[in-house]
């Protein structure tokens, strides 16, 4: 598998995944566990917030955000269907890259102000690694409050989504 073959199965992972935890947290019983939930829709809300960060920073598009989460909270199902439009925009943007523009070096500013650079590759990388580490967090919590969280790698994805690779 290339590296442009390689970011759209990344990014569809993270989707799978992201489709699945935000499944259990609206199992997760707001008046047993107010603050647990919350914390998990707050941690849920900054991959968002990142992920559209650095889908401005790969654009060159301003994302609006002076920070890597917001000051209000939002309710998981419109959190949800914002998380799966920035989900489905990533995955058509990787399928759209070559090896060359995979390599490519873009400059943006992190929203503390510092300048940084990252090759397209390197931040289609960081996304699908920090949202993999937040919802770890968010797993924890789960498991915290009683709830089975589930089982996020990307063998089980590649599985799920292509059973004939069960097949000996």
């Amino acid at each position: 598998m290339t590296s442009p073959d390689l970011f759209p199965s990344l990014l569809r992972y993270k989707a799978w995944a992201d489709e699945e935890l935000y499944a259990k947290v609206a199992e997760l019983d707001g008046a047993a566990h107010p603050d647990r939930r919350h914390l998990a829709i707050r941690i849920l809300n900054h991959i968002h917030v990142v992920d559209r960060i650095f889908r401005g920073n790969l654009t060159g598009q301003p994302h609006g955000y002076a920070a890597t989460n917001t000051p209000d909270t939002p309710e998981l199902a419109a959190l949800l269907a914002a998380a799966r439009e920035t989900d489905a925009w990533y995955i058509d943007y990787a399928s759209g890259l070559s090896e060359a523009s995979l390599s490519d070096a873009v400059d943006f500013t992190f929203t503390d102000g510092d300048p940084g650079r990252m090759s397209r590759a390197e931040m289609l990388l960081q996304v699908v690694t920090h949202g993999g580490y937040h919802r770890g967090a968010v797993g924890r919590i789960l498991a915290d409050c009683g709830l089975q969280p589930p089982r996020d790698i990307y063998t089980r994805y590649l599985h799920d989504s292509e059973p004939a690779r069960r097949q000996g």
